[in-house]
């Protein structure tokens, strides 16, 4: 049954005949109204999402359970529990690095869109609209999912620029359009997550046939924003952004990129404490001994990006500084980490008493309790798994920053594994290095996806997650987002750049220590500006300079944690095998930015590399004032 409200939005004319052929069409009221819609009737405790399956019979894909504090979503399937890297085909004629849907499946996508269409026309429907980026800078679009998918539509709802029924402006022109079906993984995919972006003139389609949101809702939506960027000459960076003030109200602001599970939700929040206060900084991982940091008081935070950070040309200004604005509505926070009560008070008081009910996924829940977040699913006895989440709105962290803000330093976070001079790894960076503009743009092309991942199917060894770190969620040409992000850095002088490791400093064990120290650190110094006689030149050229010493609310941190080279159990023996590690991986990386689309200045920096170029010679490619 045609529901009248769509009238005021303008769909395309086989979307039209969607909504006019399904048995209902659920336009969501608010927010309640969707949360409802994920937890089932309210007779239910536990609702089963489940579809057809052709010789498969009833599938069962997830359950939500209704907890005091929100829906909590478990998939039956172990697979779903974490994004595939590799679910993304490309289904129309554009210019792409990405697999095309007919050279992976031999044939055109034609055939299942209409296929897909037909199976939607026989099910009660959601049809909601939102703006993807938000609603200043974003642009319209839609989400058409079956009804028994309420938690997918409220998740993408506390994602981005929900927009209610009864707001919903004439004449709302959808740019993009979600069509959801899940049993389709099974018939065409052999159980995979594969998510169909099909680019048209004038709309973006996205397939999404799974139902975990990280690869569409979620990813999907960035590849929307990036696409339309790419056209249109700008850049979403994958970054968490946050104005940091001290004890003695001096404010910087740092924004940090990186691959999944690079350290950017973790750089939103305070420092980790032990329950009597005290800090470990670091665990050596053969000796076992714990090295301490006591911090009187901490820097205020106040966060301002996640995941997604706008850098549109209508937000930048004058002052040679990058501006960025969230282009979410809420965040997809990865809980991993905390996994007994106390480890993080500020979230664990976000989530247990929120404002209005949440959206969990991963998470042990028990209809008619409290879901706990250090509670997580198990993927097996014993195997906790790894990606538990949180979708969290913006309105309701506190002290968040709604406008645009200039970013005075841009580090970069890589996942390192432990580094002995008997195993030896890519594990060689110091607490933190400063590095020249041009040395920062190629740390965002070799984008190392890092160890020991927790938000993506496994992979081994040492990979890149691509240009930007966004690469997985784009669809255009990857020599395209290198020059967009070498004109940024070019264009934006005044803002500073250092890398960030964390897990592992050379022998030692330090989780996300590195980058919550590291912001202390350069907030209270103001700035990441220093002078020649406080950094040297790194021993490996592409981590840029180390520092020679670091002291943060008067206490100073061993020189071994800033050049790893220093530890004994590293030395100079397994920190050059490491380097060659790492200058090996920037190599193969780098060569396939080496096409005739490249930017000229962007070749001389890739060839410099290629060349085992010092410290001095990225330099002279763009100036860097000490």
């Amino acid at each position: 049954m045609f529901n009248s409200i769509l009238e005021k939005i303008i769909l395309p004319d086989e979307l039209k005949k969607i909504a006019e052929s399904g048995v209902s069409v659920i336009v969501p009221k608010d927010r309640n109204h969707l949360l409802t819609l994920a937890m089932g009737n309210e007779d239910n405790d536990i609702f089963e999402v489940g579809y057809i399956v052709p010789g498969n019979g009833r599938v069962i894909e997830a359950t939500v359970a209704r907890c005091k504090n929100g829906a909590v979503v478990n998939y039956m399937d172990q697979y779903m529990r974490r994004r595939d890297p590799d679910c993304m085909v490309v289904a129309d004629n554009g210019e792409t690095d990405k697999p095309r849907y007919r050279d992976v499946y031999g044939e055109e996508f034609q055939p299942l869109r209409d296929t897909t269409f037909e199976w939607l026309k026989q099910r009660d429907l959601i049809i909601m609209p939102f703006m993807a980026g938000g609603s200043e800078f974003g642009y319209p679009a839609l989400l058409v999912a079956p009804a028994n998918a309420g938690f997918f539509a409220a998740a993408l709802a506390d994602l981005q620029e929900f927009i209610p029924r009864d707001e919903i402006p004439e004449g709302f022109k959808p740019k993009a359009v979600i069509y959801l079906a899940p049993p389709y993984r099974h018939t065409h995919f052999s159980g995979k997550q594969i998510v169909v972006h099909n680019r048209m003139e004038d709309m973006y389609e996205l397939f999404s046939y799974n139902l975990y949101p990280g690869p569409s809702a979620k990813k999907g939506i960035y590849g929307v924003l990036l696409h339309i960027g790419e056209r249109e000459g700008w850049v979403t960076a994958h970054a968490s952004t946050v104005k940091v003030i001290t004890p003695y109200e001096n404010v910087i602001t740092i924004m940090h990129e990186g691959a999944s599970g690079s350290g950017k939700s973790e750089m939103l929040e305070q420092i980790h404490k032990e329950l009597d206060g005290r800090i470990i900084m670091a665990q050596n991982t053969i000796t076992k001994e714990k090295t301490y940091l006591d911090l009187k008081e901490t820097c205020e935070l106040q966060p301002v990006t996640d995941d997604m950070a706008l850098c549109h040309p209508s937000i930048q200004n004058d002052s040679k500084k990058l501006v960025v604005k969230d282009a979410e509505e809420g965040w997809f926070l990865r809980i991993n980490h905390i996994n007994k009560y106390g480890t993080d008070p500020h979230y664990e008081k976000l989530c247990i008493h929120p404002k209005e009910p949440l959206i969990f996924l991963n998470l042990q829940g028990t209809p008619g309790s409290t879901c706990l977040i250090w509670e997580h699913t198990m993927d097996e006895p014993g195997k906790p798994c790894s990606n538990p989440r949180v979708i969290m709105p913006r309105e309701f962290v506190p002290d968040i920053v709604n406008e645009p803000v200039e970013v005075d330093v841009r580090s970069f976070g890589v996942r390192t594994p432990p580094c002995t001079k008997e195993k030896p790894s890519y594990g060689i960076m110091g607490m933190f290095h400063t590095l020249p503009p041009s040395l920062a743009w190629l740390w965002r092309l070799v984008a190392p996806r890092g160890y020991d991942n927790p938000s993506i199917t496994e992979t081994e060894g040492m990979s890149s997650e691509g240009v930007g770190t966004y690469w997985p969620f784009a669809t255009g040409k990857m020599v395209d987002q290198a020059n967009l992000l070498l004109e940024q850095i070019i264009a934006s002088s005044g803002t500073r750049y250092v890398l960030i490791p964390n897990q592992h400093v050379g022998a030692y064990k330090v989780s996300f220590m590195p980058q919550w120290i590291s912001r202390e650190y350069l907030a209270r110094r103001g700035s990441a500006k220093f002078r020649s006689e406080q950094i040297v030149e790194s021993r490996c050229p592409l981590l840029g300079y180390s520092l020679e010493s670091l002291k943060v609310d008067g206490t100073f941190i061993a020189k071994g944690f800033l050049q790893p080279n220093l530890q004994p159990e590293v030395g100079n023996e397994g920190y050059d095998a490491g380097a060659k590690i790492l200058s090996d991986f920037f190599k193969r990386e780098l060569m396939k930015y080496l096409t005739p689309e490249l930017n000229p200045l962007g070749r001389k920096i890739i060839e410099c590399c290629l060349n085992d170029g010092k410290i001095e010679d990225y330099l002279e490619f763009i100036p860097m004032k000490m």
